[in-house]
């Protein structure tokens, strides 16, 4: 199910944080996290991803550990687990791979602890040192290490000496200017930048505010988008549609944009 490395198919691996989040509202265990992605890959998705923040307002440790020992059925799909490396994220990936569970790739993200949402990526030089070793500890659990990273060609060079296998286009900048005369603009930007990863030996994944409407053209004009993860807007779909339609849907869309090639 994982995509080819250049042109080919498009991952979509599921964040599945906001169905965490309604069921954090209550104490009865519904909806299940577990239930959702046994759905969302019996649909079709690639793999599954969440992220699990210091103060636990969705996605929980435990969660991460159940779905772990979910994949164990999937060997053929992902496990894609988001956060900062100097925070939790860390700590829950060693533990995740001491229990021997399956662990596909850490994506490292420079939220604060409080942070709202993800907005913006790693910045080099400065944070390439400090980074190193923990992108060295993530390789030697066995898992691929992914930088978020904004839409700077001139970036991705040195994301790649700092350790990283590949980076993953926060995109909110192209989302937000999908109604308005930016987006091409946009496009060229993250069309570069995308570019610019590969030449410098990175694979390339994306997300952030990713959807129906922006997902094929995104795609057909990034090169080599080997992954998208997407959560918020899925899963307001999903309640609309359901878990099988929503991501048959959203492979519809990766499709368009290959078979547009």
């Amino acid at each position: 199910m994982c995509a080819d490395t250049t042109r080919g198919r498009t991952a979509l691996s599921v964040n599945l944080n906001k169905v965490a989040l309604v069921r954090n509202t209550r104490h009865l265990g519904i909806p299940s996290v577990t239930r959702a992605a046994m759905m969302c890959l019996q649909a079709g998705a690639a793999g599954i991803t969440v992220h699990p923040r210091p103060d636990e307002r969705h996605i929980r440790r435990q969660d991460v550990f159940d779905l772990a020992e979910l994949m164990r059925d999937w060997p053929d799909r992902e496990f894609n687990i988001e956060g900062n490396p100097f925070h939790n994220l860390m700590d829950i990936a060693r533990d995740v791979r001491a229990r021997g569970l399956p662990l596909h790739q850490l994506t490292f993200v420079p939220d604060s602890e409080g942070q709202f949402t993800s907005d913006h990526g790693w910045s080099f030089p400065q944070d390439g040192e400090r980074l190193r070793p923990m992108t060295a500890e993530a390789r030697s659990l066995g898992a691929r290490v992914s930088l978020f990273m904004d839409a700077e060609p001139g970036q991705m060079a040195l994301a790649r000496a700092a350790g990283a296998d590949r980076v993953e286009l926060y995109t909110e900048p192209y989302a937000a200017a999908w109604n308005t005369p930016h987006r091409n603009a946009q496009l060229d930007r993250f069309r570069e930048a995308g570019q610019a990863a590969l030449d410098a030996g990175l694979g390339l994944n994306a997300g952030h505010d990713l959807n129906r409407d922006n997902l094929t053209a995104f795609l057909s004009a990034v090169p080599g988008v080997q992954e998208v993860s997407i959560g918020h807007a899925l899963m307001a779909d999903a309640l609309e549609m359901g878990y099988a339609d929503t991501v048959a849907d959203y492979l519809r869309c990766i499709e368009a944009a290959a078979l547009a090639d």
